[in-house]
């Protein structure tokens, strides 16, 4: 890669001293608390500093890792021999009704647009429009990522998605320029879409949401709240839920019938709550993490023949 120093003077020269770290632990930054560090960390505070540090990424000859809420992620304990570029400040949410086809319109169909920076957590994404009495983010409420991750892999729960609810991502292509890509421009399906084939860089979204009466929708994301925590090991570190859904099974269902409830390497288990998650309870290393995973993916083929795939994501050197 480019020249470490350098590169890490021209990032503070235009996002500033305290925006860029050498050596940054990835622990502190995923949902995993696992992981070595970074060679070089930047955390710009809006979209300006965030295109304006890519440039600079690229000029030195280096693609930057776009990093969110880290709650997708897994990295290793070696570290990551690279720049991860935290997106995480970018958190302009607003009400809009002034962009292309969301004006009287969407008044007339009782909808409601909201645009959301890249790094506004779920969480808050759907707390901002229970205040603003817009109904169809409910099952978002409880994801642990942000508008960019999850705008990327199509995040969803409880029946909902993404692609229910986004009308147009903004992103910073390869070439250096900036583009509203439209739902259907997407290619939105389980888990998956076109912006990481691509190598876009997500930085807003817009999503058009239905009018509707605040106590109901405060009321529903209680109930998903409520089964989340019955169901999900939310006290402990995690990336959610680990493998991806095979079709026609529960990833869950087949790691609990193969035995594997508890599985244990180091401070790394599969959880005796929900068999989907790969916990770090008792703080464990990314290695540990790593070979439970590996673990249950060669033992949930040795029992039923299906290949469960990673919903996580690596980042660094597993080998």
């Amino acid at each position: 890669m480019s020249d470490l120093k350098t590169l890490s003077e021209k990032l503070k020269a235009v996002l500033g001293e305290g925006r860029v770290r050498e050596n940054e632990p990835m622990s502190a930054h995923t949902t995993f608390r696992a992981g070595g560090p970074a060679d070089l960390y930047a955390a710009p505070e809006d979209e300006r500093g965030a295109c304006r540090a890519v440039r600079i990424c690229r000029e030195e000859g280096v693609e930057p890792f776009i990093l969110g809420n880290g709650s997708n992620l897994l990295v290793s304990d070696a570290g990551y021999r690279g720049v991860v570029l935290d997106l995480s400040g970018l958190t302009d949410c607003a009400q809009v009704f002034d962009s292309e086809g969301c004006s009287n319109v969407q008044r007339a169909l009782r909808q409601v647009c909201i645009e959301a920076g890249a790094g506004v957590k779920l969480s808050a994404l759907a707390r901002f429009a229970l205040e603003k009495g817009a109904a169809g983010l409910e099952f978002a409420a409880g994801i642990p990522g942000t508008v960019g991750g999850a705008a990327v892999m199509n995040a969803g729960a409880y029946g909902g998605e993404m692609k229910d609810v986004l009308r147009t991502v903004t992103v910073l292509t390869p070439e250096g320029s900036i583009q509203n890509l439209f739902n259907a421009d997407l290619d939105l399906g389980y888990r998956h879409s076109c912006i990481p084939e691509k190598g876009y860089i997500v930085l807003a979204a817009e999503f058009v949401l239905q009018k509707g009466d605040p106590e109901k929708i405060r009321a529903l994301m209680d109930d998903l709240a409520v089964k989340r925590r019955e169901k999900q090991p939310l006290e402990f570190p995690s990336a959610g839920s680990t493998f991806k859904r095979p079709e026609g099974y529960f990833a869950g269902k087949l790691i609990q019938d193969a035995g594997l409830s508890g599985y244990r390497i180091g401070g790394a288990c599969v959880s005796p709550k929900h068999c989907g998650f790969v916990v770090n309870d008792q703080g464990g290393t990314a290695s540990d993490i790593y070979r439970v995973i590996c673990d249950v993916q060669e033992k949930v083929f040795e029992v039923h023949g299906v290949k469960l795939t990673m919903e996580v994501k690596l980042l660094g050197d597993f080998s």
